[in-house]
């Protein structure tokens, strides 16, 4: 999870042309909290036309006996959460001073010092912030307060499994526990005072979430958590009406 949780950026309410809603996968597949295999590199791109996202939950096609009732997910409301977003940077959208970056080649290593290439100073932040980016050649460049920057084949959590849009988050695991599904029942405002653009609370609330990932350790806290929304969609992203944090926001825990 990125080091960017300290701060969060009051944002326009209105879309600037690099503000297109970040593009959630055509269907969500299901979450894997654990440690991830690396996939094959080369990503498609996000689509640059907003869609919503849909469930990731999956129909199940046998029926339960009847004599034995599936037992139904409880649902609980809880108020007043925190709400900040976190997206993956991407290099074509930097244009800063080359920045050489060392690290590790995989994630199973701690603080290495190969050579990972150099690239956009601007870019190279975000991904400290954020905790991945998209580099030109289609690899990703992730980096974790454990592990620092390493390459790998997809943007990952702190723990290296996948992070997908509209459905990965991230909360301490003594507020929410890894693998605790949620939606956003409503928006709050954002940190100003200003109301949700509405585009961003209805991509928001009609995702399904599930907790992926963690905090680094003293940047969370109570009834905070962040909501991973996918690639940023053109330069100045963070300027965009998508990029906020939300304050009095309401989830239905699952």
């Amino acid at each position: 999870m990125a080091a960017r949780h300290l701060w969060a950026t009051g944002l326009a309410l209105l879309l600037t042309g690099c503000g297109t809603a970040p593009a959630p996968p055509a269907s969500a597949p299901a979450v894997t909290p654990s440690r991830a295999s690396p996939s094959a590199p080369g990503s498609p791109a996000p689509s640059p036309y907003p869609s919503l996202p849909s469930s990731p939950a999956a129909s199940r096609t046998a029926s339960a006996p009847a004599s034995r009732a599936t037992p139904s997910r409880t649902v609980r409301s809880s108020a007043d959460w925190e709400i900040t977003v976190y997206y993956t940077a991407v290099e074509e959208f930097h244009d800063g001073e080359p920045q050489r970056v060392v690290g590790c080649r995989t994630m199973d290593c701690s603080d290495g010092d190969d050579d990972l290439g150099s690239y956009p100073a601007d870019f190279v932040d975000a991904v400290h912030d954020e905790g991945t980016g998209r580099t030109a050649s289609g690899r990703y460049l992730n980096w974790s307060y454990d592990t620092g920057f390493w390459i790998d084949s997809a943007p990952r959590t702190s723990s290296g499994g996948s992070l997908i849009p509209f459905v990965s988050a991230a909360a301490d695991p003594d507020v929410l526990p890894r693998g605790t599904r949620f939606t956003v029942a409503g928006c709050g405002s954002q940190e100003d005072g200003s109301t949700t653009p509405r585009a961003v609370c209805a991509a928001l609330r009609d995702a399904s979430w599930t907790v992926t990932d963690e905090f680094t350790p003293g940047l969370g806290g109570p009834k905070h958590l962040d909501a991973y929304i996918g690639e940023e969609t053109g330069p100045g992203f963070t300027d965009s009406q998508w990029y906020l944090t939300l304050t009095g926001a309401q989830l239905q825990l699952r």
